[in-house]
């Protein structure tokens, strides 16, 4: 094993393909779900929220199991990449059942497929994050790859925010007598077998992905079956207790996967009752969510040799805050209202700052699990990635209860065209202000982060040295 492995441009495409068929899922869900369960499924805002929070504890029980079985097993076609076959077929078909209206809006189905999408996630999305982990230890390759995997992640991200134009292809066409013409509906029961056909083309799209993904990787840093044989639960505990970089990183996860569920969840309903934006500007704007990662993340690597890790998150945080400044403003300010223009300029810039530090977050995942190796002897990369995945994902919950729990407690009405200014200020609040604070706090948590691409360095040339010397001591 040498900390110096190359990946040629095949494995890193290959690789990160896998992003693209886990964010078509993911994604979809993080920021439609919650919008087709009010405005389609017909489900109240309370109900729903209260179920994210049910379906994300489930989850966050339902990870350390898989982090251990993935770490303890050795399937026929490898470590890690099996299970973007295992996990991957059914993701897909919980995925479609999960937007099929097929029982009349019943509760009990959409907890049972949530809880089965969510759990099969889990199931493809552990040992995905440790395959990755096991391809090399370089820190300047790693760069590179999260820098691809997420730019790869983006791509499906400006595919899932076209998501209303692609609807309308197959919602029905209905007459509105207050505009006096022929308007096609997204956000409406009448629309349930378009988002159903839609999801069926992602999920699809999806699992072929996850196959070519599976064709083109191999893992070269894992444990052997002997070490794999003595893992166990309680090493989830090891691993949190004893290993400080990866608690601040998972609060960071927690944080900022909060702040992006909440923006996300709620930029459907910004766009629908506070802007009152047809299907062609609301993906626009949600365009101009994703576009940034094209220009910016390329740069990361540069931009992080100039100006470190620390500096690199606090200058992109400070720049999503100034971009959530703007729009607030301009959604608040009498003379500024009804500047379109201004709100994607604001959108723009928020996005650029969210996307690169909470983009470049994932590189630092396979630094914690070479320090974990470093202090204990261990590579546990699926329980590490199992441990940054509940954290993810309890941030995930609270990005799925805030915005549910704001709504309902603003008076916010799905079947009224016109809310409430108390309704479109908790709206405005959601997009900004929430998201605002939270960003502040990811920035103190990140700066307890320790590990140096010095400190790495050192640490590499350690435990590469253990293993040439079979001693894991």
């Amino acid at each position: 094993m040498e900390k110096s492995i190359k990946l040629t441009w095949r494995e890193r495409v290959g690789y990160c393909s896998g992003e693209i068929a886990q964010n078509l899922i993911y994604q979809t869900v993080s920021i439609w779900l919650l919008f087709y369960y009010t405005n389609v499924y017909g489900l109240k805002s309370e109900v729903a929220a209260l179920m994210f929070l049910i379906v994300r504890i489930i989850d966050v029980l339902w990870n350390p199991f898989v982090g251990t079985l993935v770490d303890r097993s050795y399937p026929r076609w490898g470590k890690y990449r099996s299970w973007l076959i295992i996990g991957g077929i059914p993701l897909a078909g919980a995925a479609v059942l999960c937007f099929w209206n097929g029982f009349n809006s019943s509760l009990l189905y959409a907890y049972i497929t949530y809880i089965a999408l969510s759990m099969c996630f889990t199931l493809t999305s552990v040992p995905y994050g440790a395959l990755g982990d096991s391809l090399t230890r370089d820190v300047n390759e790693l760069t590179i790859l999260t820098s691809v995997r997420m730019l790869f992640a983006n791509f499906a991200g400006l595919l899932i925010k076209t998501l209303p134009l692609i609807i309308a292809l197959f919602a029905p066409k209905v007459w509105d007598a207050e505009a006096g013409e022929i308007k096609t509906v997204y956000n409406t029961p009448e629309s349930s077998s378009a988002w159903l056909i839609t999801m069926g083309i992602f999920a699809l799209a999806g699992l072929l992905l996850l196959f070519f993904s599976f064709s083109q990787t191999k893992e070269k840093i894992v444990m052997n079956a002997s070490q794999s044989a003595g893992i166990k639960l309680i090493d989830l505990w090891h691993e949190i207790t004893g290993n400080r970089p990866l608690r601040v990183l998972s609060m960071f996860f927690i944080i900022t996967f909060a702040t992006m569920s909440i923006s996300n969840a709620s930029d459907s309903y910004f766009l629908t009752y506070v802007v009152k934006a047809d299907t062609f500007s609301t993906s626009v704007f949600m365009w101009l969510g994703t576009i940034p990662a094209f220009i910016f993340l390329p740069l990361v690597p540069s931009i992080k040799r100039k100006t470190g890790k620390k500096w690199l998150f606090f200058i992109f945080i400070g720049i999503s805050i100034v971009g959530m400044l703007i729009m607030y403003l301009t959604e608040t300010v009498e003379a500024l209202k009804g500047m379109f223009v201004l709100l994607c300029i604001s959108q723009f810039i928020k996005s650029a700052g969210i996307l690169v530090a909470t983009g470049y977050m994932w590189a630092l995942v396979p630094e914690v699990v070479t320090f974990g190796e470093y202090l204990t002897g261990r590579r546990v990369a699926a329980i590490v990635t199992a441990l940054i995945c509940i954290f993810m994902k309890a941030g995930m919950a609270l990005g799925g209860v805030v915005p549910g729990l704001v709504l309902y407690f603003v008076g916010f009405d799905a079947e009224k065209t016109l809310q409430t200014p108390s309704a479109d200020l908790g709206i405005i609040s959601l997009v900004t202000v929430i998201p605002s604070v939270l960003m502040l706090v990811a920035a103190f948590v990140i700066s307890r982060y320790e590990l140096t691409d010095q400190r790495m360095n050192e640490i590499n040339t350690i435990v590469e040295s253990r293993a040439v010397n079979n001693d894991p001591e």
